[in-house]
């Protein structure tokens, strides 16, 4: 039964159907086998981090043009696309996943990207492990908001109840939509992806992987901690960004939001990208792309 399985693996990492690139996996320090793209060569190496539910291959516009420059490696966080499910997920798990993974492939001069709750895992990373990596672009982050007891129980209420009124697919698929600004034909087939890579594990395993990723986000706040990160780093926004902050919660502008995190940080740069939404680097890929070269350099 182990061996049939190893060969059903084998043969989804060479011919994925959602990616872009090979795919490759490596087991990291708890056990799970993580997969990731590698693609181009250079001095500098871009790590990708994707956010909430959502896959590597989420940074394809960006690894098409940034990989000509740099080594672009982008993975699947533990429990999402083809890498494997953990009993359990955090934010600070996820970020030592990261941190293992940089070190088990031996990774120099390491920019961090990270969008939305990967953003959040970026900055977690930045601040307990600072020498693992370089520098940090910031796409969308998690984390630039402050949440109460009060706040984080309505959040939770309302991503339960739109879980009992409309199905997983249903909620996937509007998460995405509203993610955009104007949204593009061609995140119909990341939609389509994500669906498929959603139904490769049982519901209830991606229910609770969602769930506890939410709780994660709200329950692990690092804004209190950013003065503590020293490195470089890019922050990009879309000045439409319908996600964050919670319009309902926080009834302020996304600029703001991003000012308050930007200013606790030592050296951080806000780059705000008009005509756009959450999803900035797919929907404003070649805006992002023009920023991140002219940043790195």
């Amino acid at each position: 039964m182990i061996v049939a399985q190893e060969i059903i693996f084998a043969a989804i990492m060479l011919r994925p159907p959602a990616y872009p690139y090979p795919i490759q996996d490596i087991t990291l320090f708890n056990g799970c086998r993580l997969a990731y793209m590698d693609v181009g060569s250079g001095d500098q190496t871009i790590l990708f981090v994707h956010g909430l539910a959502n896959y590597g291959a989420g940074w394809a516009k960006n690894i098409a043009t940034l990989s000509s420059h740099y080594r672009c490696i982008a993975i699947d966080l533990p429990g999402n696309g083809l890498s494997e499910n953990l009993p359990s997920y955090s934010i600070a798990l996820f970020a030592q996943c990261l941190i293992d993974f940089i070190g088990r492939m031996n990774l120099k001069n390491v920019c961090l990207a990270g969008h939305s709750m990967g953003g959040q895992i970026a900055l977690r990373v930045a601040i307990d492990a600072p020498f693992a990596i370089q520098k940090l672009v910031l796409c969308a982050p998690a984390g630039f908001e402050q949440f109460t007891e009060l706040d984080r129980m309505f959040y939770q209420g309302s991503m339960q109840y739109m879980s009992w009124v409309s199905n997983d697919a249903y909620n996937l698929e509007q998460t995405l939509y509203n993610s955009f600004y104007q949204f593009p034909d061609s995140a119909k087939q990341m939609i389509k992806d994500l669906i498929a890579l959603m139904q490769r594990q049982t519901l209830p395993k991606y229910r609770e992987m969602v769930d506890q990723c939410v709780q994660a986000m709200l329950k692990e706040p690092v804004l209190r901690e950013l003065e503590n990160i020293r490195h470089q780093a890019l922050v990009l926004f879309g000045e439409r960004d319908g996600l964050i902050p919670n319009k309902i919660i926080h009834p302020v502008s996304t600029r703001e939001v991003a000012k308050t995190g930007v200013e606790k940080m030592r050296n951080a740069t806000l780059k705000m990208i008009p005509d756009c939404g959450h999803f900035l680097q797919w929907e404003k890929a070649k805006v992002v792309n023009e920023a991140i070269v002219e940043w790195l350099g």
